[in-house]
């Protein structure tokens, strides 16, 4: 137990070291848990989900994106559920671990104060995101990092993915991934030209694919999309604010007078191939899906038209409240390749973000997507899940229940299943009043239903970002 830095949480108020979000310290792993209702027989494989979890007392301010990465796991077969949870032994925290204290301040602190990594100047902590591929777990930075291969069933930590020594790169915490192919696409960004990359890893791990795309200057993208024979990659009008970079601090300027620049390239194109799409001002932190319809590419997301909310106050909690609100909403584009027209616009009025689809139809076309919906108080929680139906714009909400919020929720298939939605949605619910969380699953196909099972955690699971599902079959 960190005691400091508990003390830390409480003197400074910070509602990112509190309540659900309180860090823990114990690495667990506990077997046969109890469980109420019934586990589908057809479910096996692991469900894990990443988040910043600091083990060290932070210098400074801190914000949520800082903390150390930390990943909660369950392994799932024939009815029984083992739990874990484990730091990502990034490069960064084993320093710490050998000084026994942090080195680095966050992104509300003095990066100049900080060790040059050559890049931001910022702690990579592998604590975004999260992907399987090659049979291994690769966690992700938001900001482009090393990507750190893990265990799917130990979760230890195995270093840093070289992919055999091809990878050249950083690499942005949301790659995607064609089921069919077993392609993985990833891009990497940075302060300095190239300002972007962008590129392919195929099934046998390696680098098949590496290319530079031409930007003005640099910008932050934060997700991309893919469908079965293109890649989507954006320029945003959310920028560093130059200035204050050179003075040491990290600080963002939303340009409304720029468009939204998308650029759509052949999966294994060049910056010589790429078409280029204009569109309304915004920006957007994650895509559901994209696919092609004739000679359209739709892409379906969550954009924020305010990101920067945070520049109307001065005290640092209430900048940090302000910005992680995340007022996004669901939002299709649609690039037409023959004429260059787009079409957008909003497909709800609803807040929610953090979507996640049926991943074994990523970049075909899907009908459903379930986004986490906001609990708009002055911190950033999930209270519930919404299904939405794409094609009517309909939509199904699970409450997680008062004083209890969710995790982002992957879609786990029925086994002999052939709709899209057959199946089920599986998430952590943390109950902020007691200090406890579960696992739950619910019916993808009635998600307003109590859920099919809930399994009682060990430990608490603090609220953190993004989460996969490992199907049992590919642990083998």
């Amino acid at each position: 137990m960190n005691y400091n830095l508990l003390e830390y949480a409480h003197k400074s108020g910070n509602p990112y070291l509190l309540g659900a979000y309180a860090p823990i310290f114990e690495e667990v792993v506990a077997e046969d848990l109890p469980v109420i209702g019934q586990i589908p027989e057809d479910i096996h494989g692991v469900y894990a989900r990443n988040g910043p979890n600091p083990k060290y007392t932070p210098k400074g301010h801190y914000h949520w994106f800082d903390g150390d990465g930390m990943i909660h796991a369950v392994h799932i077969q024939n009815g029984k559920v083992t739990y874990r949870n484990r730091w990502v032994r990034t490069e960064a925290l084993l320093r710490e671990d050998e000084l026994g204290e942090t080195i680095w301040q966050g992104v509300m602190g003095n990066l100049y104060r900080n060790p040059d990594d050559g890049h931001l100047r910022l702690k990579d902590s592998a604590n975004t995101a999260l992907a399987f591929h090659n049979q291994k777990l690769l966690a992700g930075w938001y900001m482009c990092g090393s990507l750190y291969a893990i265990d799917p069933i130990t979760l230890e930590t195995l270093g840093q993915e070289s992919c055999q020594g091809t990878l050249q790169s950083r690499v942005m915490a949301h790659t995607k991934k064609d089921e069919y192919t077993q392609e993985l696409m990833f891009f990497d960004y940075g302060p300095r030209p190239p300002f972007l990359s962008y590129g392919v890893i195929g099934a046998d791990g390696k680098v098949k694919h590496f290319t530079h795309i031409d930007l003005p200057g640099p910008r932050l993208p934060h997700d991309m999309g893919i469908t079965q024979n293109y890649s989507i990659l954006m320029d945003l009008p959310l920028v560093h604010n130059e200035e204050a970079l050179r003075a040491g601090k990290s600080s963002l300027i939303f340009r409304e007078d720029m468009p939204s620049r998308f650029a759509i390239l052949p999966r294994f194109g060049t910056n010589e191939d790429v078409q280029w799409f204009e569109a309304k001002a915004c920006f957007m932190y994650h895509v559901c899906n994209a696919w092609e319809e004739g000679d359209e590419v739709v892409l379906d997301c969550c954009i924020t038209s305010n990101p920067t909310p945070q520049k109307k106050f001065r005290n640092p909690i209430e900048k940090l409240n302000a910005y992680l609100r995340l007022e996004a909403r669901l939002y299709r584009y649609r690039f037409n390749l023959k004429t260059g027209e787009v079409k957008e616009g909003f497909l709800d009025d609803r807040y929610s973000e953090f979507p996640m689809i049926n991943a074994y139809r990523m970049g075909r076309k899907t009908q459903y997507t379930y986004n986490q919906h906001f609990d708009l108080s002055e911190k950033l929680r999930f209270d519930g899940l919404i299904k939405y139906d794409t094609s009517d714009g309909s939509a199904k909400i699970h409450f997680y229940g008062e004083g209890k919020f969710g995790s982002e929720a992957p879609f786990v298939p029925r086994k002999g299943g052939t709709e899209e939605d057959d199946g089920y949605l599986v998430s952590f619910v943390t109950d902020e009043r007691n200090n406890t969380s579960e696992l739950i699953i619910l019916d993808a196909q009635n998600v307003e239903q109590e859920p099919i099972a809930r399994v009682l955690l060990p430990q608490r699971v603090p609220l953190g970002f993004h989460a996969c599902w490992v199907d049992g079959a590919a642990l083998n």
